[in-house]
């Protein structure tokens, strides 16, 4: 009986990312990487993983009477093939180690030794100066502005900007990546929740509509200036605003970590220059609008705000609407 350590190491790297992707999964911390939606997704790759290793363990131990007949079948796929001077070589796990495969190996091992012993960081003031800060804001609207043209609001699915991440989920909707506990809503739902925006005394802005309402708001600021609203997020200063000017933020994650982008609220108060970047804050103000950089943007006057813990999941996710 003969071990091949080259297959016992692969082994083990298979079974490492299982644990891992299980890890990710137990702490809760997946949340922090992905889309909720993919979760099943990321469940099936963990038994994938799992699966490929149990295969992988028979390749660990070869007979001598296994090796003996691979040398045999070797030596006639050899004499069939005199013309390429038999040129062609298998790895089979019990080849020397060379630069190239402690490349590769390395490659491979880097994700898991980080994804092991590095915390999951969570996006925060730095990544939104280095995404463009402010400027990103300024963009969005500007984007917002040109999907929606000069027509007025009226409640129809085809007015939301991210319209194009909702086809993305419809096709995903039959697909393992859609998990089933994610909340889904009908597009009845859906107009209603905006409806309640524009007819709500006070805007509330929790995650789950934290997305949506931001779109609506920033499309037509006039009609809501001199609402209140409430909602939470961190703290993000930017040189060139005033002493009393701050950014309360959230990152929005569509599909990944990778793709997250900063939205949020330029906002005034006067307790501004004692608070600090990436502080978690829940306020509450009115609705004015300011201008950046050529760019209207929606100001909030805050009247009252608490410090608060960091949530569990800092990120924000666009709805998942069930088209049928």
């Amino acid at each position: 009986m003969k071990i091949h350590f080259q297959q016992a190491l692969r082994a083990l790297i298979l079974l490492a990312f299982c644990g891992l992707i299980f890890q990710l999964h137990y702490t809760g911390d997946i949340t922090k990487y992905i889309n909720p939606k993919y979760i099943r997704l990321s469940q099936s790759a963990s038994i994938l993983f799992l699966f490929l290793f149990f295969i992988q363990i028979t390749r660990i131990w070869s007979s001598k009477i296994e090796k003996e007949e691979h040398e045999h079948h070797h030596g006639e796929d050899c004499c069939h093939h005199d013309d390429h001077s038999c040129s062609h070589h298998h790895d089979h796990g019990d080849t020397p180690f060379t630069g190239k495969k402690l490349l590769s190996y390395s490659i491979i091992l880097v994700p898991l030794l980080t994804g092991f012993f590095l915390p999951a960081r969570t996006l925060d003031a730095s990544i939104a100066e280095k995404k463009g800060g402010l400027a990103i804001l300024g963009n969005q609207k500007q984007e917002v502005n040109t999907s929606s043209g000069s027509e007025e609001s009226d409640f129809d699915l085809e007015d939301y900007s991210f319209e194009e991440e909702l086809e993305e989920v419809e096709e995903l909707e039959h697909d393992l990546s859609v998990n089933e506990e994610v909340e889904e809503i009908s597009n009845e739902e859906f107009k209603q929740l905006k409806k309640d925006l524009y007819s709500a005394s006070a805007i509330k802005m929790d995650d789950k509509v934290f997305s949506l309402y931001y779109e609506e708001i920033s499309k037509d600021i006039d009609k809501f200036i001199g609402r209140e609203i409430e909602f939470q997020g961190f703290i993000y200063k930017e040189e060139g605003l005033a002493s009393n000017q701050l950014v309360i933020s959230r990152f929005l994650i569509t599909h990944c970590v990778a793709d997250a982008s900063m939205i949020g609220f330029l906002s005034e108060m006067e307790e501004a220059p004692k608070l600090y970047d990436n502080m978690w804050v829940k306020v509450s103000g009115v609705i004015d609008k300011a201008a950046y950089n050529g760019t209207e943007l929606p100001l909030i006057k805050i009247k009252e705000w608490k410090e608060i813990e960091e949530p569990f999941i800092p990120y924000l996710y666009p709805l998942t609407i069930k088209i049928l």
